[in-house]
């Protein structure tokens, strides 16, 4: 399992995929080989964790992010270190390689040489000879060709979506490697499918696997192109994956890259798994099935032996109670027999009470009969008297519903004949309103045609006044002119004072006849 690390010099990460923020940081190893004394005393040992910090103190101020021991023997200790940055390999080869150290307990200098770390990692070369000397491939199809990359230890949520942060998706492998290295045929990942195992990549063996137990993956990438399958290769070759968090603080981990020698995503066995996979979904669904039998059989055993229990504990109750009843009757005959004919009294007056008691318990229970019979005739009868006034009610409230719709009826009547009184009543003083318009425009017109007629008669007599002026008296109040037949005639007549101009029209009709002829 690779283990995350926490980053410290992210400079010089190459991003891999951006929306889960992920790099590619290149791999800085470098083996450490310290020569070991020959051991004249027995017992006495090397300890490694004491080598471990002098190498720790001899690369100071630097440190390193792995120290571990790759190989031990008697001769020497070798020992692979991970450091930061490959800018910082050179320094590290520097300060160690031909360096001593002196132990505690050990007169005799051991020697120190370092040199940079080659990585496992497969070549060109490597994958050309498989597929030509491997049978029964043929270049032709996708997966049995150089087109898969096998990828190992991959963390699980760094690869996963939001919704489900424990389990990764294929969709967000594919679109990495879509984003960074070109067109993705198909990708693979077998702890998805929980009928495969993660370590099984073909057929045969399968068995169930729980992806929650893992905290990484594998996964198989297939490329369209060879190029890709190239190209991915390449990148990938002494890298390993970082992560930045939201925090500012990156990680990383190990992963392992290798092409697929197993023909993982051919078309042969994706056909071979998904038929092995059905047969497991099948089989799994008969086990399913014969465990509900089983499950079924046993309820049903179980039920049988408590009922057989039961009805064994019941027979046994019965025994023992006929055991004990012959036991008093026989208990009762020797008594008989011991007090005779002086007891044989007392027996009968007993009997003879036991038998009017049955007789009372009987008609008691006569009498329960006849009274639960009788309650049950009369709850028949309550309930058809409830019936019956339980239809009379819906009657009366059918008559009622109908008497409150007739009555809404009638409102909505005289409601639309108030209606329709209040707009007529509306439209006649509407129309009142508008004779008295009418009226009043046409008594302005009237007047002001008259004012004219007048002013022009007054001009005729004032220029004839001027033309005969000796022969004429002139009145005092030559300026206004005469009053008219009309006004005098009006001035005259008593007038209501809130007449209409429609009413004052038919009062004049009616008092003054020839109204219209001296008006006009």
């Amino acid at each position: 399992m690779a283990q995350q690390q926490l980053c410290g010099d992210p400079s010089e990460a190459v991003e891999f995929f951006g929306p889960k923020d992920l790099y590619l940081k290149p791999i800085a190893k470098i083996n450490i080989s310290v020569t070991l004394p020959q051991l004249k005393t027995d017992g006495k040992a090397i300890s490694n964790w004491e080598v471990m910090e002098k190498l720790r103190k001899m690369v100071k101020p630097d440190i390193f992010l792995m120290l571990r021991v790759s190989k031990s023997s008697m001769e020497f200790i070798r020992f692979e270190a991970e450091i930061e940055t490959r800018g910082l390999i050179k320094v590290f080869i520097a300060r160690l390689d031909g360096q001593s150290m002196k132990l505690s307990g050990f007169p005799e200098v051991l020697k120190v040489r370092s040199a940079e770390a080659k990585l496992n990692f497969p070549t060109r070369h490597d994958w050309d000879s498989f597929f030509r000397d491997a049978q029964n491939m043929n270049e032709a199809n996708p997966g049995e060709r150089p087109d898969t990359i096998h990828l190992e230890n991959l963390p699980c949520k760094w690869f996963a979506v939001d919704s489900n942060p424990d389990k990764p998706s294929e969709l967000i492998l594919k679109l990495a490697f879509s984003s960074f290295i070109g067109e993705v045929r198909r990708v693979d990942i077998p702890m998805l499918d929980p009928y495969r195992h993660e370590n099984q990549t073909t057929g045969g063996n399968f068995k169930t696997f729980n992806f929650g137990n893992s905290l990484t993956f594998s996964g198989y990438v297939q490329f369209m192109e060879y190029i890709g399958f190239v190209k991915a290769m390449d990148a990938l070759k002494g890298m390993k994956l970082l992560r930045k968090t939201g925090d500012g603080k990156a990680y990383t981990a190990e992963f392992k890259v290798d092409f697929d020698r197993t023909r993982h995503l051919s078309n042969k066995s994706i056909r071979k798994r998904e038929r092995e996979k059905q047969r497991l979904i099948r089989l799994e669904e008969e086990r399913a099935e014969q465990k509900r039998r089983e499950k079924e059989e046993e309820e049903r055993r179980i039920a049988e032996e408590r009922k057989r229990k039961e009805l064994e504990d019941l027979d046994r109750k019965r025994r023992k109670q006929d055991r004990l009843t012959r036991k008093k009757q026989r208990q009762q005959v020797r008594e008989d027999r011991r007090r005779g004919k002086r007891e044989q009294k007392r027996m009968h007056r007993k009997i003879a009470t036991e038998e009017r008691k049955l007789l009372v318990a009987q008609r008691k229970l006569e009498s329960i009969r006849l009274i639960t019979e009788l309650f049950l005739r009369a709850k028949v009868e309550k309930q058809h008297q409830d019936l019956q006034a339980r239809i009379l009610e819906l009657e009366q409230e059918k008559v009622r519903q109908t008497q409150e719709e007739e009555r809404k009826k009638l409102e909505e009547k005289q409601k639309k004949k108030d209606t329709e009184s209040k707009r007529s009543r509306q439209l006649k003083r509407k129309e009142t309103r508008l004779r008295r318009r009418l009226l009043k425009n046409w008594q302005k017109k009237q007047a002001s045609e008259k004012a004219t007629r007048e002013k022009e008669q007054a001009a005729r007599e004032t220029e004839m006044r001027k033309k005969v002026k000796s022969a004429v008296v002139k009145p005092d109040d030559t300026d206004s002119p005469p009053p008219s037949k009309v006004q005098s005639v009006v001035k005259c007549l008593p007038i209501p004072r809130y007449w209409t101009p429609e009413e004052y029209f038919y009062w004049m009709k009616d008092q003054y006849p020839n109204y219209q002829q001296w008006y006009w």
